[in-house]
């Protein structure tokens, strides 16, 4: 079992650092103290009262649940996804960049969160339209959809299996 784990370590990394964790660590930081998100919310719009309307602040508080939802959802099966890479007929190196591209697919929750913080000030628009939110979206989609794509392959294609003798 540790050979198996042991391709895979990278992607795994990701996902239970990036993914589970954050995931956990969000809501307990919504059960301990909501109100310290919601305040934020509130004061900003406040502040930046040009830029918002009506469902502003119910919608920007909705950015920082969907990050937390999105981190434990793609963290769960993405656990999944490395355990089939792990056994799969893959080469070594193939598990290792599949695993951790499917690892960097942990990296899509984090895109909520930018605009859960960055919505307040500038708005619901630029904020789902700005550069580091792209970032996040891009990088994590195509991360996870590559690794995911290398697996199928294999799993359906036999791509990148190991040379039979």
């Amino acid at each position: 079992m540790k050979n198996h784990l042991s391709s895979i370590k990278s992607g795994l990394a990701l996902v239970l650092l990036l993914g589970l964790l954050s995931g956990v660590a969000l809501g307990i930081a919504f059960g301990v103290n909501e109100d310290f998100f919601k305040d934020y919310v509130a004061q900003s719009i406040i502040a930046n009262p040009e830029v918002h309307d009506a469902k502003s602040q119910s919608k920007i508080w909705r950015y920082a649940q969907r990050a937390h939802f999105h981190a434990a959802g793609i963290a769960s099966f993405s656990i999944g996804l490395l355990l089939l890479v792990a056994f799969s007929g893959l080469r070594e190196k193939f598990k290792k960049i599949s695993a951790t591209l499917i690892g960097v697919g942990s990296f899509y929750p984090f895109a909520w969160f930018s605009m859960f913080l960055l919505a307040p000030s500038i708005g619901r628009s630029a904020a789902h339209h700005h550069i580091i939110t792209e970032m996040f979206v891009w990088v994590s989609v195509v991360g996870l959809m590559s690794g995911l794509g290398m697996l199928l392959a294999n799993l359906f294609l036999n791509w990148g299996s190991e040379p039979s003798d």
